[in-house]
Order: C-alpha cells, then structure tokens, then sequence
C-alpha cells in the first residue's frame, strides 16, 4: 500500500526521519544482550528474542545457537562455545562477546544481539617446566628470600584463573611467601649446611579459585653450593708407625699418610708438608708428596742396626690451621731378612688363592710356619687389621681359620696379611698376603623395591598401554641373582608382564563399571638351583571416565490421574540410574517439553501438578523429560518420553438439549396411532464411561402414569404414544423427565419439563408459565409416584385453541408476504449462491419440535 506524504515534505525531510528510525532500531538492537557459560551440552536454552521483538523470527548463523521460529527461544548446538578457543589470551580480562543476527517481525527487520560467553573453571593451571632449579650457598642467612620467576598460568578468567601457591615437602627448612603482582618468593627458614645435606626436592603446587578448583604441581630443586666452612683433619687410619728392611730399595713406598676435608672441590684441596722440626736425617732420608701424602726413600738403604726416625706430617687447607700427625719409621737390621713364612694349604686352592663357598661354619684353611735365623727365637707371626679370621699356634706352627661364616654378598674377595714380629717389632720384607675368594650359593630370594604398589588407571584405556614397572633385586651373584618374573596363576588373563624387564602392561580395556578394582601378585624368581622367589602386590584402582549416560528405567513412563485432585498431588515417580560414580554419575532432571500444567522434584524424581486437572478440557498430556549427569568434560543425556492419562470423576450434570426450555410445547394430534413418536428428550454428559451413560425417567404418580397415553424411553428419550388417544385425553400433558447419569457413587442429574398439548388439529402452541414441581428433591433423585402439577380443565384448552387458531390465520398472512419477498431477493443473488455449504444440515424442527 503506498503511503502518501503532504506535498510541502521535501525528500531530505523523509530521509532524516528514516535515519532517526534506524538508529533507534539500532540502539535498541544494541541493548538486548544474554549470558551462557561455555561448554554447554547441546539443546540448553540462552535466552529468547520474544521479550523485546515480534515473530517470526530467523537466526541468519547456526553455527553455535539455533533458534524457534515462533517462540524466539534459541538453544545451543552440536558446536559448543569453548572460550579459551574462541578468543584469544590478550581478552581474557574482557567480556568475550560474540554477536549474532536475526531477521524478526512481520517486516523481517533486521536485528543484531549479543552473547556473552562466560568463563567456567574448565582449565588447570601449568608450568611451562616441571622442574624449577635454585642454587644456594650453604652460608646464607636465614630469612633470605630468592624470586620464582616460573609461575603457573591458567587459560581461564577472574577467579578461575586467579592462583594461590603452597610449597609441600619442604621439611621446615624453606617456606613461600606470595606478593601482589604475584610475586613468589621462596624463603630460607633455618641454616643450610652442604656438609649435612647438599640437596632439597620440594612440590610447588598452584591452585585456582574457581567451583572445583584445579591444581599444577612443578617440582622445585634446590641445591646448596660449598664454602671453605671446615678444616682439614687425619684420618684414624693414617699410619702412625711403619717398620722398613735395612736394605729397603730408593723410591720404595714406607707409608701413606691421609687426611680429609668434608667440603668439596677447591675447598676440599688439602697440602701435605713436613714440620720445620723434622730432623735433617730424616728430611734426607725421606720425602713427602704435598698432594698424596706418599713418603717414599729417597737413597738405597744399607742398615746393618736398628733406628727411628719420627716425621711430623702437616696436612694444610685455605684459611685453616694445619692439622698434624706424627709418623714413626723404624729401620730394620738386614739380618732380619733371613726369616720368612712357609705356607700348607689345606681348602681348595690356585695360584696360592684360596676358594671357600659362603655361609661355611669356621674352617681351618692352611697351615703357616715360620723359617730363617734362629737367632730370633722369640718370633711370632699374626694377622694385620680387622678380618674374618684367626691364627691359632699348635706345636711351632699356626693354624689358618675363619672366624665366622663369610658373605658373599657382603664381601667377595679377602685379603689376609701376614707379618712377623721379632724383637717387638714388625719385619715387612716377611710379610705374606693370602688371597681368599668367596664363591656365590643360592641363599638370597628376590627382593622387591616395592613390596606394595598402587596404581590409578583412567577406564577405556587403550589396549597394550604399560602400567607400571616392578624391579627386585637379587643379592646373589650370575644364575643365582638373575631374576625373571611372573604373575600369579590367579591373576586375570587380561594383564601381562614381561618375565625380564617387569613391564606390567594391560591388554583389555578396563571398565570400572564391571570391576573397579585389581588386585595382582607378581612373582619374582631367580635361576638358582632350587630356585627362590618373593611374591608383590600391585593394586589398580580404575578411575571413572563419564562414558555412560543416564538410562530411565524406561523410555516410556505412563501414569493415570484422577481429575479435580489438589494441585501439587504426586502424579508419579520417574527413575534414572548412571552406573558412572561421583559428579559424573550424579544426574539431574528436567523437563525440557511440556503441555500441561507439572513439575518435577529433582531430588526425589516425582512429578506433581501445578494446577487442577480438568478431564473435559483436556485428558491427556504429553512431556519429555531430559537427564544430565555432572560428567567432565561433556556432560551425557538421555530422555523419556512421559504420558499422563486424566481419568474421569462424575463432575459434570446431564445437559439437556431438547427440549430447549421448561416452557417449550408441543401439540400432538388426537389422530395419533399408538407408537408415533411424538417428540424426543435429548441430553448429553461431558464425562466419560459409565458418568456419561443417561438415562430418562418421568416422575408421576401411579394412577397418572397408569392413564397417561404417553411413554418415555429410559435409553433413548423417545416420547411416544402409549395408547390410542381419546376424548378424554384432550388438553396439556406436562410430562416431568429427571435425566440421570450412570456415575458412582451417586448419579448426578437434571429435571426438564415436556410440555404436550392433545388437540383434534395441529397449531400452535404456547404456555402462559412453566409447570412446577410440587414434589420433594428426595423423589426426584429417586424416582417415585407423584402429583406433577395443577389439573388443566377442557374449556382452558378450548380457549386456548381458539387463541392459537385466529394467531394461525395472522402468521399465514405474514408467511405468504415474506414468501413473496423472499422469492424475488432469491432472483437477485441467484448467480452467487453456488453450491450449500458441506457443513450445513437442515433440520425440519417443524414436524416434530416447536
């Protein structure tokens, strides 16, 4: 339709009005905004065009939301929001929006809204390294603090990406101190000591703020550098007197003197020197290494008598006093060197070693004797240090034992010294080393690291993935030590171990809704002969994965309802089951399409109505219901479908259509044959079933009912001639019908008067006032024998008969004038009336109904 526009309006008036429009639409398109946390499950209602736009409506992009057509409502799709993806790191502390746009209203305006994605706490924070390296001196005091500069990130905003940090492990000795900004600084709480400890491991674990927060862990390592805090000393084992041959060659090696310095690498460095008040002798005869400590000859030795010579050995260090010892050399007389040790072996030997299998009780190896210069009478022989065995004298000569059992596993190879000491002194050229080698039995069972590990494997796992990897170790040396394993003959079919490594490994697919938990022994042997084994449990607990979705116990729930209960009554309990566990086991109800008035009980599963029901306006609805469980990352659904049948209550009364009034009347002609059905009362029942069935029931009493020419039929509410009509039965017949339905446990009904005028010709007929009934309610609600109303006499109904005819003759000269009229307006719109319609019935009322 053109619109029409004063002729003094220039055109760049309409165009400054349809800019003024414009931006109002656009202001007003630019207001409507709705929320929604990302990641939503598809289906979920954003929000609705409806409150501020007319329909229909049409989203132009789908890609992530979709939209009613008529409602307005727009949901979200398959595509789901991820905020992180969708936007980048720099607009994290802004509103990430996203616009969409939509034609809507009968004039397809174009309109432009926005959603907010908000941010839910779906990422965990991370260190870019696992591993945070600190080196501290070990002289640092104590409240000195040091800069983390490796802080965890997390992807999410506001509180969800908001951290705290907490330092585990630390023993005491470091604790966290967290700044604006933020700053961490990690603070020394006592003394370090390199010496004591040189290393700590501590777990930095960053925790976010959000509703299930999220946690990183980055190990930190902290090493503690060495200052020059210590102080060389000697060793307890540094010799302290040596005896030499008289004819000892130059360079031979008389002793080795050894000190230590707990600090490390430079500050370790220990100077060996002499005393300024070692004797020149002394100093001429013998030199001292200053960096091995060794004292050597420094000429060949020619001594035919005995003499000391005493060395004071000073061992130096920066900024350290020297430590000192003082080393005794004794100078043999060559005579000396004419006695010597004779050896009988007895065990098993080769190339004067000796060989004896572990765990033996005390055994007798060899016998010694002593031969050379019998001027030393007074010679002995005996065993130099601390070792496993003994020298007995028996008869001149010494016999060779074990003191104790030997280990092989503690020691493989023993080296027993032999010397002769002469005059109170010990001859080192008669010095003889025996060699004793220990030989391996099978007396060591395996020993696991672990005697009992656990282990957590995420369901649905892929098939062949390692779980873990058990070690035992075998004290026992070749064949006796090597060790295979195995598990359990017990033990599922689906776990494996490799019998060398101890790669324990699944070949299934776990499913913690079967069996959550595994309990395996593996068994660790070695290949001795017999061989020994040790057996380790390992216990996988299999962690829930959200892989199945809620199931109703049915697809279809039905449930029967009587109408006209009180609102909010219980219509029926609906049950979901998730064999997940936790938040992805837990499920919540909705009802996501209804068409009728219910509400649903999350935490019991019931459905209650709001309102009442009504049967007659609607006997049945239709809802479906949708179950979520809680399951990360992507909640799992299901729906049923749920059908509420309203079942009848007799609420309603019989409704009478015919006759249309209690004054309505009909005249019957006295020529009526017996069975002429003359009129009919007609009622219907807005219930259903047995409420609904009606039947008709006249109340009179018996000696009128007796004589009454008139019958009704209870079932259908035909009213009939009874008997052949007589003179007597001239005049109005009111005929008192009480109209019942079938409910239990009391009918409900209605009354109607018929009102039948017996006249020897057929005209109309009137009443001046409807019948009453003088009965009592009792009589209507159960049908008795009674007096229906005031006798009519003849001459009221011939009067009245001549009344209606004389009004007959007046209606005749109307009806032929309006035929007249009607004929000729019939000619006039003949051509338009083409066919009657195909929903029109007629009905003669007049040949049976006034």
């Amino acid at each position: 339709m053109a619109i029409r526009t004063p002729i003094n309006m220039s055109w760049a008036g309409l165009m400054q009005i349809l800019l003024v429009v414009v931006h109002l639409q656009q202001i007003i398109c630019g207001s409507v905004q709705f929320s929604i946390p990302e990641e939503q499950a598809p289906g979920v209602l954003v929000g609705s065009l409806s409150e501020h736009f007319r329909p229909p409506y049409q989203l132009l992009t789908q890609k992530y939301l979709w939209m009613d057509k008529n409602t307005g409502d727009f949901y979200t799709t398959e595509e789901k929001m991820d905020r992180e993806a969708l936007f980048s790191e720099e607009t994290k502390t802004e509103e990430c929006i996203i616009l969409h746009n939509a034609v809507v209203g009968p004039s397809g305006d174009l309109i432009q809204f926005a959603v907010i994605i908000e941010d839910i706490n779906d990422n965990a924070p991370h260190f870019e390294n696992s591993e945070i390296h600190l080196k501290m001196s070990e002289d640092l005091s104590v409240g000195t603090s040091f800069l983390l500069d490796d802080q965890a990130l997390d992807r999410d905003a506001g509180y969800n990406s908001e951290l705290s940090y907490q330092l585990e492990d630390s023993d005491g000795v470091f604790s966290l101190t967290v700044e604006d900004g933020p700053v961490i600084m990690l603070v020394v709480q006592t003394a370090l000591d390199r010496e004591t400890r040189d290393m700590y491991q501590m777990r930095l674990v960053a925790t976010d703020r959000g509703t299930g927060p999220l946690s990183a862990t980055a190990t930190v390592i902290v090493t503690v550098t060495d200052v020059n805090d210590n102080c060389p000393s000697f060793s307890p084992d540094s010799p302290r007197s040596v005896s030499i041959p008289g004819d000892s060659p130059k360079n031979m090696l008389v002793a080795q003197v050894r000190a230590t310095d707990p600090d490390s690498g430079s500050n370790a460095a220990i100077v060996y020197s002499l005393s300024p008040k070692v004797s020149e002798q002394a100093k001429n005869l013998l030199s001292l290494d200053s960096l091995t400590g060794s004292i050597r000859l420094t000429q060949d030795l020619q001594s035919d008598s005995f003499e000391e010579l005493l060395l004071k050995v000073l061992a130096s260090s920066h900024h350290c006093p020297p430590a000192d010892t003082q080393v005794t050399v004794s100078v043999l007389p060559k005579a000396n060197q004419e006695l010597a040790i004779k050896i009988g072996f007895i065990v098993e030997h080769q190339n004067e070693t000796m060989v004896l299998p572990e765990n033996q009780p005390p055994t007798v190896l060899a016998v010694l004797e002593l031969e050379g210069d019998s001027r030393f009478e007074g010679s002995s022989i005996a065993i130099e240090g601390e070792v496993p065995f003994t020298l007995s004298p028996q008869n001149g000569k010494y016999l060779l034992s074990t003191s104790k059992a030997l280990d092989y596993e503690m020691k493989r190879e023993h080296h027993i010294f032999v010397v002769v000491h002469a005059e109170g002194s010990v001859i080192t050229h008669s010095r003889r080393a025996i060699r004793v080698l220990v030989t391996d039995v099978n007396d060591n069972a395996p020993i696991f690291v672990q005697s009992h590990c656990k282990l957590e494997v995420e369901e649905n796992n892929q098939s062949g993935m390692s779980l873990l990897k058990v070690l035992a170790t075998d004290a026992d040396s070749g064949y006796n030590g090597r060790v295979t394993y195995s598990l359990d003959k017990h033990t599922s079919s689906i776990f494996n171990i490799d019998p060398n490594t101890g790669q324990l490994s699944v070949s299934a697919i776990l499913d913690r809704e079967r069996q959550d938990a595994h309990t395996l022994t593996v068994l660790a042997q070695d290949s001795g002969s017999p061989p020994l084994e040790s057996a380790s449990t390992v216990s996988i607990q299999v962690l829930d994965q959200n892989d199945n979705a809620p199931v109703f116990i049915t697809p279809h729930f039905i449930f029967f309802m009587l109408e006209n209960v009180k609102p909010f009554a219980q219509v029926g309990r609906v049950r979901v089951t998730d064999p997940d566990e936790g938040a992805n086991g837990n499920t919540e109800l909705h009802v996501v399409s209804s068409s009728g008035p219910f509400v649903l009980d999350n935490t019991l599963g019931t459905l209650h109505t709001t309102t009442d029901l009504d049967r007659e306006t609607h006997d049945r609805y239709e809802l479906y219901l949708l179950a979520s469980d809680h399951g990360h990352p992507v909640a799992l659904t299901s729906t049923a479908r749920v059908t509420i049948f309203v079942e009848d209550i007799n609420d309603n009364q019989p409704k009478v259509v015919l006759p249309s009034s209690n004054s309505s009347c009909q005249t019957v002609s006295q020529t009526a044959v017996t069975g002429t059905i003359v009129t009919k009362v007609f009622a219907i029942d807005a219930d259903s079933g047995l409420n609904s069935e009606i039947t008709y029931t006249v109340v009179m009493p018996d000696p009128v009912q007796n004589t009454s020419p008139f019958r009704v039929d209870s079932m259908s509410g035909n009213i009939t001639v009874a008997q052949q009509l007589l003179q007597k039965d001239l005049g109005m017949h009111h005929l008192f019908i009480v109209v019942r339905d079938g409910g239990k446990p009391a009918p409900l009904y209605t009354t109607v008067w018929v009102n039948l005028l017996v006249n020897e010709s057929v005209g109309p007929c009137h009443l001046d006032r409807e019948p009453t009934w003088s009965g009592t309610a009792d009589l209507v609600q159960t049908p008795q024998k009674t007096q229906i109303c005031e006798a009519v006499d003849i001459r009221s109904a011939q009067l009245t008969l001549l009344v209606g005819l004389g009004m007959i003759l007046v209606s005749t000269c109307w009806l032929v004038a309006t035929v007249v009229l009607h004929l000729k307006q019939r000619r006039l719109h003949h051509k338009n009336r083409g066919h009657i319609e195909e929903n029109e019935i007629p009905l003669r009322l007049q040949d049976k109904y006034y």
